[in-house]
């Protein structure tokens, strides 16, 4: 395997694939032989900045931390010709923001700072339309967040949780986004402030959110949130302490919980029906931060 990093692309090659202990492959059987390849890179540099799959194939980057703060620019991928053209400028610069792809094929972006430390931003959303390339500011969130979560309800609406306030404490707060008036509303609070947690919309309609940092320190908490009530419940607390992990919906409705910074290797499901968390078989290499993505046949790639 040959691994090339640089701050505008990643180049990685293999030959070979199995279940392969350096990408953490929760599996039972081998898959076939893949490679990757070197991409053309972004127009511009960037990190902490949000990647949305658009419904013409494209995908939307916006955002982000560049070289000299943060950036207001968008960037579109064509899979077809495997190249990056410039999209329309966002109205704020934002990094550490949300983004949430709407039902009507737009895109929400919302929070996030214009500096490291600062929240310029912090209160303002927008939405691109992918049609005409435009982004139209769509009032303010009632609280300056960044690293929070966005996720897209099963009615429309667009739920933003947790995530860091202007003094750098965990928000408990979640709002709600309606696309047709365009309006924030303040919706239940969370029993625990935190950021650095995931966010998964179950079957049910409800909303996981489990770990994460509170008050400053990560938590096994978990809550659900019940769109119908507005209201969050305690679910459990997680077998193992766990912030900058991920968390994904298995085929069977179960919730995934993988790795973390403070959890190491360790991985733990949270079953919907009976809301009870359980360990389960850990990543060959401890790893936080990371990715995870459901594979066809139910296999969870980290």
């Amino acid at each position: 395997m040959t691994l090339v990093m640089s701050t505008k692309r990643l180049v990685i090659t293999m030959n070979t694939i199995g279940c392969v202990a350096a990408v953490g492959l929760f599996c039972t059987h081998s898959i076939e032989a893949g490679s990757f390849s070197v991409n053309t890179p972004l127009n511009t540099a960037r990190a902490y900045h949000t990647a949305t799959l658009l419904r013409d194939g494209t995908v939307l980057v916006a955002g982000g931390l560049g070289t000299n703060g943060a950036l207001a620019t968008a960037e579109r991928y064509h899979p077809d010709t495997r190249t990056w053209a410039s999209a329309g400028s966002m109205h704020y610069a934002r990094q550490s923001h949300t983004a949430a792809l709407l039902s009507n094929g737009t895109v929400l972006v919302a929070g996030g700072g214009d500096s490291p430390f600062a929240f310029g931003s912090g209160l303002t959303a927008e939405v691109y339309s992918p049609a005409d390339d435009t982004w139209t500011v769509v009032g303010q969130l009632n609280s300056a967040r960044w690293f929070s979560a966005a996720l897209l309800l099963t009615n429309g609406q667009v739920l933003i949780i947790g995530g860091m306030d202007r003094n750098v404490n965990p928000v408990r707060t979640a709002e709600l986004y309606e696309p047709v008036s365009q309006t924030w509303t303040y919706t239940g609070s969370m029993t625990n402030g935190r950021y650095d947690f995931t966010a998964t919309l179950l079957p049910n309609g409800k909303v996981l959110v489990a770990g994460g940092n509170v008050t400053l320190f990560a938590r096994p908490s978990a809550e659900l949130y019940d769109p119908l009530s507005g209201n969050w419940s305690p679910t459990g607390n997680m077998p193992t302490v766990v912030a900058y992990h991920t968390a994904t919906l298995m085929t069977n409705g179960s919730v995934l919980v993988a790795g973390g910074s403070t959890a190491g290797g360790h991985t733990q499901i949270f079953y919907a029906t009976t809301g009870t968390w359980s360990n389960t078989a850990s990543i060959r290499v401890a790893r936080g931060e990371h990715t995870a993505t459901l594979l066809p046949g139910g296999i969870l790639l980290a």
